[in-house]
């Protein structure tokens, strides 16, 4: 039977150190066709059938909190987790939104990933084993200056058994869009007492034993605000 996951995390703590502006705020309060970057996130959660969202913040907490608050869309449930080791990588940030999801399968998006409503929507009604999870791939051919960027993945059939920013052999990139098991706090925490503190040190560690699927976006748009 399929369960349709309905609550997602919303990854807000980092400072965005290489998106350089005159004032250094946060770069998901900066404005991306007139929306703030935050605001496009969480209405693109919403229109791919999410109902809550637990943003973890950091940097300028109270600013991108706020912004969430007055700008979540419809009738979104929007809750806070604070990571005070904001300064370390992502999956720190993963990890102190543990509390607040307990043991159920959620979503996990970039607070700085644009990326289109459709394909979280595939991705949250789909069937799964009880510690399986998914992330969504872009298998297009790209240049070579975008994949340096990326983060990208390695796959045997629909598995993915490998993913690393310098990965020499891949065959897709890692867009940003998840949805896990809650067993990605384990691995989470493995990762970390092994001295990796990356979002994709977890994913590594559920790759290694079987439980990472790799969801094509097709020809689905997709970026990341980095610079």
């Amino acid at each position: 039977m399929t369960r349709i996951v309905s609550k997602a995390v919303i990854l807000a703590a980092g400072n965005g150190d290489r998106f350089h502006n005159p004032t250094h705020d946060s770069k998901l309060l900066q404005p991306l066709l007139g929306r703030p970057i935050l605001v496009r996130t969480l209405e693109a959660a919403y229109d791919a059938g999410i109902r809550a969202a637990t943003v973890v913040l950091g940097y300028q907490a109270d600013r991108v909190r706020a912004l969430a608050e007055s700008g979540a869309p419809g009738n979104m449930q929007v809750s806070f987790v604070e990571n005070p080791e904001w300064r370390l990588e992502n999956g720190v940030s993963a990890l102190a939104a543990r509390s607040a999801l307990g043991f159920q399968r959620f979503a996990l998006l970039m607070g700085d990933h644009v990326f289109e409503p459709p394909v979280l929507q595939r991705m949250l009604r789909l069937e799964a084993g009880p510690d399986e999870s998914f992330l969504a791939i872009d298998a297009r051919p790209v240049a070579p200056e975008v994949a340096d960027e990326a983060t990208k993945v390695r796959r045997e059939g629909s598995r993915i058994v490998a993913i690393g920013k310098d990965l020499p052999e891949y065959d897709a990139l890692d867009t940003g869009v998840f949805v896990f098991s809650p067993i990605i706090f384990d691995a989470l925490e493995r990762a970390r007492a092994l001295g990796d503190t990356t979002l994709s040190g977890g994913v590594r560690q559920l790759a290694g034993l079987g439980l990472m699927r790799g969801v094509e976006i097709g020809d689905a748009t997709w970026c990341d605000i980095d610079t």
